[in-house]
């Protein structure tokens, strides 16, 4: 299979998650492509392919922009959508560096928080929201109650 039809499959297969994704799932579709992209650079980077590195990491600066920083909702997230806004910053200046002086430590920091970000939005997912919704209608008083529904309401321009 030559390159480009493995590229139109790869874009059919990513425009068929975004147009049957629920809010929650496009947001781990854009952490994914987000660490897609860093991982992109990093291997550009090491095969000393500059123009290849340079649109990845700006693919990768482009996702973390426009997609999940600007779909924060700081009036419902309040100190979280702020926090995460504030990291996303700080992520892209880190991409700007590793793109600079080809830092491969930089796509590493980042590659790392997005796992980090992506495995906690995980847990947050539609099921624990569901969960969450049967327990507050529950007779039953919860000892233990999940404490989540303000990160789950942080993304609310997706």
């Amino acid at each position: 299979m030559n390159s480009t039809a493995i590229n139109a499959y790869t874009n059919v297969a990513i425009d068929t998650n975004v147009a049957g994704a629920d809010p929650h799932k496009l947001i781990l579709l854009l952490y994914q492509g987000a660490l897609l992209a860093i991982c992109s650079a990093k291997n550009n980077m090491l095969r000393k392919n500059i123009p290849a590195k340079g649109k990845s990491i700006s693919h990768a600066i482009l996702i973390i922009e426009s997609g999940l920083k600007s779909s924060l909702d700081k009036n419902v997230g309040g100190e979280l959508a702020n926090n995460l806004s504030a990291l996303y910053d700080y992520m892209n200046q880190r991409l700007m560096v590793a793109n600079l002086k080809n830092d491969v430590a930089a796509l590493d920091e980042v590659s790392t928080l997005l796992t980090e970000l992506k495995g906690a939005w995980e847990q947050i997912g539609p099921v624990s929201l569901q969960t969450r919704q049967q327990n507050a209608s529950s007779p039953i008083p919860q000892t233990n109650p999940v404490k989540h529904a303000p990160a789950a309401l942080t993304y609310g321009r997706v």
